[in-house]
């Protein structure tokens, strides 16, 4: 890995990640205080760091300098905030483990929670859900994430997937940076979206009949078709914070 890294380098990775705050806020995916999305940094001294939320701020209010820098063991090495113990685990086990994994993102969202109480998890319903086909890791709950050795778990249900849903929890994304992991989550949780959206119409409305599946062979191929299509991610990305600057682009302070 790279071990040096530009002070406008670091600007980007924190304007990138503030801005994927202001994101979530907009799209719903906020719990108060809680959860947390991570970025790294080149390590130093050979020891590895991570760009984190300070405990405190609502995902709306957070700003590039408001991001705190923590290592590995859990320590606030820049930045002066309180860091949520259940946050620097789960994002620790992440980065530890996947060298490709710069960007780690959690969430607690209505659908995402629901359909990890899924004893099925994520459905095959629609294309959406398709290209996350033999993509997704599932891990159980363990209560909330404090015991650091429930690193080693999180990491082996992860594996080699871009995501991660935690039982009874929320959801997880990894990416190899910022745009990507976000990406993910966005239509991750869009596909909960509408896995949550038809159980409550073949609940409500009989007459729409039962819910059928995409056929594994057909997930498979839809699987591979978008992710030819990766190199697309970017210009969602710019497109997204283009919406950003347009009403308020306090996030890049």
């Amino acid at each position: 890995m790279n071990t040096t890294i530009g002070a406008a380098d670091e600007t980007r990775l924190r304007q990138d990640l503030a801005a994927a705050y202001r994101l979530a806020a907009r799209f719903g995916w906020d719990d108060t205080l809680y959860t947390h999305f991570s970025v790294r940094l080149p390590s130093r001294d050979g020891h590895e760091r991570f760009l984190l939320n300070p405990f405190g701020l609502m995902f709306d209010e957070v700003r590039a300098s408001d991001l705190i820098v923590v290592d590995m063991q859990g320590h606030i090495v820049q930045g002066d905030a309180k860091l949520n113990p259940a946050g620097f685990t789960i994002h620790s086990a992440v980065h530890m483990a996947r060298e490709d994994a710069h960007c780690v993102i959690h969430t607690h969202t209505l659908a995402g929670m629901a359909v990890a109480a899924c004893e099925r998890g994520l459905l095959q319903l629609n294309q959406i859900s398709a290209e996350f086909y033999e993509g997704v890791g599932y891990h159980a709950y363990e209560g909330v994430a404090t015991n650091l050795e429930e690193r080693r778990r999180i990491q082996a249900a992860l594996g080699d997937k871009a995501a991660l849903i935690l039982r009874h929890h929320g959801l997880l994304s990894v990416g190899p940076a910022v745009a990507d992991a976000f990406y993910v989550m966005y239509y991750l949780n869009r596909a909960c979206e509408i896995q949550l959206a038809c159980a409550q119409l073949a609940a409500l409305h009989s007459s729409a009949g039962a819910v059928t599946e995409i056929p594994p062979a057909v997930s498979e191929h839809v699987r591979q078709q978008l992710l030819r299509a990766q190199h697309e991610r970017p210009l969602i990305w710019a497109a997204w914070l283009r919406q950003l600057d347009r009403s308020d682009a306090s996030y890049k302070n």
